[in-house]
């Protein structure tokens, strides 16, 4: 299962505002400058985020987007949901008693998919945006990482 740039740049966005408000409205424009992403693209994503209650607009001159609460009230899965983003890992239509297939019966895999989608929900939920913009994310897969990482470099020697 892939996160589509809609979820992503949605999170990359809202950490940058997160980072950047100070209180003060944050302009669309500078996000997209220091994202890398099409300022029409974002203004779609915070109409979106907007109707989810999670930005607040402000018009005029110095206007922009603010944060609708603090960040650690901010759960990066309420960010992927606000913008329509779905979490299911099945081919299947989320909650519905009809399969994949062609007699729309489920597939044998069907139930490995769909806790798939749960789990990252639920770790999605688990991580507030003031978690990642203070860079409390990383967990034991960066040790495992290293762990093989040196396992391989000493493997190779």
């Amino acid at each position: 299962m892939r996160l589509s740039t809609k979820g992503r740049y949605a999170v990359m966005a809202m950490v940058d505002l997160a980072m950047h408000s100070n209180g003060k409205p944050v302009a669309l424009a500078e996000i997209a400058d220091r994202q890398e992403i099409s300022q029409s693209y974002l203004e779609q994503l915070f109409g979106k985020l907007r109707k989810g209650g999670l930005v607040a607009s402000v018009r005029g001159p110095g206007g922009g987007y603010l944060l609708a609460r603090v960040p650690g009230d901010t759960r990066v899965a309420d960010i992927v949901m606000a913008v329509d983003e779905p979490l299911a890992a099945t081919r299947c239509t989320p909650g519905s008693p009809q399969g994949c297939h062609s007699h729309k019966g489920r597939c044998m895999t069907h139930d490995l998919w769909e806790e798939l989608g749960n789990q990252i929900y639920l770790y999605l939920s688990s991580v507030s945006l003031a978690d990642v913009c203070e860079k409390r994310v990383l967990g034991t897969s960066r040790l495992y990482y290293r762990d093989d990482r040196a396992q391989a470099v000493a493997a190779a020697q």
